[in-house]
């Protein structure tokens, strides 16, 4: 895709600082799955881990909604215990799963002691079973998004996969860290969803995010995927 046509695909909401960020962020969330719950039915939440969305998703806690009709799910996951330090499943019932949002249901990608390859082929079927309201994804200063990571061993074949998800092995990729090998959603899950939404704060992953609009490949900076996707705009959200 072009440079041109990836600006068009992005829409940036600059946040003065962290709380007007926090407040916008979560307000769009929840805008978007009152939208969803609107129809009768269950919707799904996919939600990325990491350190920046944290405080959004504890404003969003507190946002009044149908919550007990909410399947709360997660955009990736590391090969660790649903407890341990570094899940994401933990970070979710930290920060997300309390107050009014204890009504939904979480579904974490993995289960305690499962084979990542049994995690994945369950997380597959499940798929179909609530529409995708919402999907927030980060990005790191390497440009991933999701457990996309340039250079990862089989980035080629998880970017054109037709399943939801799949297993990441991102070993050498300095930003992986000790979490070499991960489950991600693909570009095909992420087309699933209604609305995408990309959560990133600094000057240097704004610099990294300006990259991602130019002309490029994915496998460079992977989160050009959530830029090329059809249907609405990605919807960035951030502050300094």
């Amino acid at each position: 895709m072009s440079g041109a046509a990836r600006a068009d695909r992005a829409v940036v909401h600059a946040g003065a600082d962290e709380r007007e960020w926090i407040a916008a962020a979560a307000a769009s969330i929840a805008r978007a799955l009152g939208e969803a719950l609107a129809a009768p039915g269950e919707v799904r939440l996919l939600l990325s881990g990491g350190t920046t969305p944290a405080p959004v998703y504890r404003a969003l806690a507190a946002q009044s909604l149908d919550w007990s009709r909410v399947i709360v799910g997660l955009v990736d996951e590391r090969d660790v215990e649903p407890e341990a330090d570094g899940s994401n499943a933990r970070l979710v019932r930290e920060s997300l799963l309390r107050g009014q949002a204890a009504d939904a249901r979480f579904e974490p990608l993995r289960a305690a002691g499962q084979p990542l390859e049994q995690a994945v082929a369950k997380a597959n079927a499940r798929w179909p079973l609530a529409p995708v309201a919402v999907c927030v994804l980060g990005m790191g200063e390497d440009g991933h998004t999701a457990s996309l990571f340039p250079g990862a061993a089989n980035l080629a074949a998880v970017l054109a996969s037709d399943e939801p998800y799949a297993s990441i092995d991102a070993r050498g990729c300095a930003v992986a860290g000790a979490f070499a090998h991960r489950i991600s959603l693909t570009p095909a899950g992420m087309a699933q969803s209604a609305h995408r939404l990309l959560l990133i704060r600094g000057a240097d992953k704004r610099a990294v995010f300006e990259r991602a609009l130019k002309e490029g490949e994915a496998g460079e900076l992977p989160v050009r995927v959530a830029l090329d996707l059809p249907g609405e705009p990605l919807h960035v959200y951030w502050c300094p």
